[in-house]
């Protein structure tokens, strides 16, 4: 019964002494952030070369490609869910639901994560894979419905010689179904 006693008050004795748990300090990659710490925000940067461009691919949940996105160099700011990436020299590849595509090349890109956008700005050049053209100033492609609206000195042709000017469109990725105005 002694020896029970001193085990069981060994025992208590290295429970109360087994340290806590350490606490990684704020803003180390193990910290947990509090209702009350902002959120990290990152910038990163990075260039591409013309044999090893810089290449973003984004599948939707069914494993369907909906775009790639090649640039010469991008900037992306923001916390996880709020990231604006920016990009230079692009070339973009819109995949639809029905199997057509839309490629279109542009100066500048944003892939904005909180709007689920991709704009593209500075003099938009595009072409579909059923033969039409297009060009404007600027694109957007909201990536959850995946149609396109353009702006500025916009210019569709479609393949059989169709020519239509406006200053802003609506459109599907193939460029068939649109509201031009």
């Amino acid at each position: 019964m002694i020896r029970a006693t001193y085990a069981l008050a060994a025992l208590l004795i290295l429970a109360a002494c087994n340290p806590k748990a350490p606490v990684a300090p704020s803003g180390s990659p193990g910290a947990q952030a509090t209702p009350s710490s902002p959120p990290l925000s990152l910038t990163i940067t990075g260039k591409g070369t013309a044999q090893q461009p810089v290449r973003i691919v984004q599948t939707r949940k069914d494993n369907r490609r909906q775009y790639e996105l090649i640039a010469r160099s991008y900037e992306s700011t923001g916390a996880v869910g709020t990231t604006r990436a920016r990009f230079q020299q692009v070339q973009v590849s819109f995949y639809a639901l029905d199997g057509s595509s839309l490629m279109a090349s542009a100066p500048k890109a944003i892939i904005d994560q909180a709007a689920n956008t991709i704009e593209l700005r500075g003099g938009v050049r595009a072409h579909s894979s059923s033969g039409a053209t297009l060009a404007c100033d600027q694109l957007v492609y909201n990536r959850a419905t995946e149609m396109l609206h353009g702006r500025g000195h916009v210019v569709i042709t479609d393949p059989g010689g169709f020519s239509g000017t406006g200053s802003s469109f609506d459109s599907n990725v193939s460029l068939t179904t649109m509201s031009m105005q």
